[in-house]
C-alpha cells in the first residue's frame, strides 16, 4: 500500500515499543509497560500527523485495523474497558493508542499517562503477549 522506504518510525516510538508486525496499513507495536496491555498502531504513511492526513480509503482501513486490534486486545486481556486515542502531543507521527484497562489497574479510572512509573515486561511475558497478538491479528 505504501513505499516502505518513504516511511520510518519516529525515534520515540522506536525506543518505547516492541514491534509485533504489519497490518495492511499500520505497524503494530506494544508499549513496553507491563502496567497496562497497550498497543500502538502507526499508519505507514510518510508525513501523516493527523487522521485527516489520510485519504478516504486509508481512513477506512485504519478504522478497520483499530477495530481488529481492539477486539484482539479485549479478547486476550478480558479488560473492563478499552481506551483508544490519537493524541500526538509528544510524538507528532500519527499513531493510535489502544490500551486495555482493568478496574484493578494502577491508574483506574484516570488516564494512564504519568500515574505510575513504567514497568518493563519480563522476557517470557512479552514473548507470550507478542505471540497472542500476532495470532489474533493473523500477522504470520
Amino acid at each position: 500500500m505504501v513505499d516502505p522506504s518513504a516511511w520510518s518510525l519516529h525515534p520515540q516510538l522506536e525506543a518505547d515499543t516492541v514491534a509485533v508486525g504489519d497490518l495492511p496499513l499500520s505497524r503494530v507495536l506494544i508499549i513496553n509497560d507491563a502496567n497496562y496491555p497497550w498497543l500502538i498502531l502507526v499508519p505507514r504513511q510518510p508525513g501523516a500527523t493527523e487522521i485527516l492526513d489520510l485519504g478516504t480509503a486509508e481512513r477506512a482501513q485504519l478504522m478497520d485495523e483499530i477495530a481488529r486490534a481492539s477486539a484482539a486486545l479485549k479478547e486476550i486481556t478480558a479488560c473492563d474497558k478499552l481506551n483508544i486515542a490519537a493524541l500526538g502531543n509528544v510524538v507528532p507521527q500519527l499513531h493510535i493508542h489502544i490500551i486495555a484497562r482493568h478496574k484493578s489497574d494502577a491508574a483506574w479510572p484516570m488516564p494512564v499517562w504519568g500515574r505510575v512509573k513504567a514497568r518493563s515486561y519480563d522476557g517470557p511475558t512479552l514473548s507470550r503477549f507478542i505471540l497472542l497478538i500476532s495470532r489474533a491479528l493473523e500477522l504470520g
